[in-house]
């Protein structure tokens, strides 16, 4: 029989091979030339993914295990980003497990990380759902790493121009919002779309797993 004991967020920050892991996974896509993915990404995401579920009403530690898996998410990234999302999720099985973790609770972590990807992700859980959107509602000019502006990718020029994200939860409304304040000079509101329109149909069906509406406001103007 398994062993178990209750593992919290502050738990998983504490133990030295995970937090090195991620280090490391910050410092190899910061080779690659991606945005940020370090500790500010991770403690943002595991507070807005616990958020969701507990402003929706969700048992809370269903909402503790949604926090632990926004913390973790992006994990995988340390040996490869290609294919991280399941990299990543099979790191956390084992050090979960290790941590003492029960197993019906380290599937729900695992399976959440594995689907987190726009690509081939899908939503199977609530821990998933909120995972989902919290990661893709971290859209802002502090994740850029690219010093020189003039040779910002579309990537560096999205992130560049969000001056403001918010994800507003309104249970009674039954609608989970992210709003974003663009400056358009930098990029246009059609690059947004042209980068992350998977991303927001992957959001739209998270927000749909969890019995709400998906809407996305630019600049005080409802486009989703």
């Amino acid at each position: 029989m398994q062993e178990t004991r209750v593992i919290t967020l502050e738990d998983i920050k504490d133990d030295l091979q995970i937090r090195v892991y991620m280090e490391k996974a910050n410092e190899h896509l910061g080779e690659m030339g991606f945005t940020e993915h370090g500790f500010r990404h991770s403690n943002l995401v595991a507070k807005i993914a616990y958020n969701i579920l507990s402003r929706l009403g969700h048992p809370e530690r269903e909402a503790q295990l949604a926090g632990i898996a926004g913390y973790l998410h992006d994990i995988g990234n340390v040996v490869s980003r290609y294919g991280h999302s399941q990299t990543g999720a099979i790191i956390c099985m084992n050090a979960l497990e290790r941590m003492g973790m029960p197993y019906h609770e380290i599937t729900e972590i695992s399976s959440a990380i594995g689907n987190h990807d726009e690509k081939e992700g899908r939503v199977v859980n609530p821990v998933s759902a909120a995972l989902i959107l919290a990661d893709k509602s971290d859209v802002h000019r502090s994740r850029v790493r690219n010093p020189d502006c003039s040779n910002f990718d579309i990537h560096d020029r999205v992130n560049f121009a969000v001056q403001r994200s918010f994800l507003r939860i309104d249970k009674e409304g039954k609608m989970i919002t992210l709003e974003l304040v663009i400056d358009p000079v930098i990029s246009q509101v059609m690059e947004y779309f042209e980068i992350f329109l998977t991303r927001m149909i992957l959001c739209r069906r998270a927000a749909e797993y969890l019995d709400t509406r998906f809407s996305l406001v630019i600049n005080d103007t409802r486009l989703l």
